[in-house]
């Protein structure tokens, strides 16, 4: 069997350390929009290319029946999702995965700001 490792596991630290320093400057308890702003100055300081509220569409038939619009895509190869919440559940994790199918990338990273501070959960395209 092919032991597999991290998916981008530089690109993820450089992800989680500037969501760190956000969260360090602005504490617990702004709005999502106030953590999403502030990170994407953060990303383009850190050099991240980051593409916010990216469109996405979505396919039935070869016709396009709506949209998905992701936090953020970062280098073209990540996903970022951002919550404001004490954990995240399956509609979370089940919204993250509809993305990577919809763009076809291999992972997202779903962070969340809780009153105990940052977290995040990879979430790994498995059909790609």
């Amino acid at each position: 069997m092919k032991e597999v490792g991290l998916i981008y596991p530089e690109l993820s630290y450089q992800i989680i350390g500037a969501t760190f320093k956000v969260f360090n400057t602005l504490g617990f308890g702004q709005k999502e929009v106030f953590y999403q702003r502030a990170l994407s100055k953060e990303f383009e300081k850190s050099g991240l290319k980051s593409a916010k509220e990216s469109r996405f569409p979505v396919f039935y038939k070869e016709e396009i029946i709506g949209t998905y619009i992701p936090d953020f895509l970062i280098n073209d190869l990540i996903v970022v999702e951002l919550k404001v919440k004490p954990k995240i559940g399956y509609v979370h994790i089940k919204q993250v995965v509809n993305y990577l199918r919809s763009t076809k990338m291999k992972l997202a990273i779903i962070i969340y700001f809780t009153r105990d501070g940052v977290k995040y959960r990879r979430i790994v395209n498995a059909k790609n």
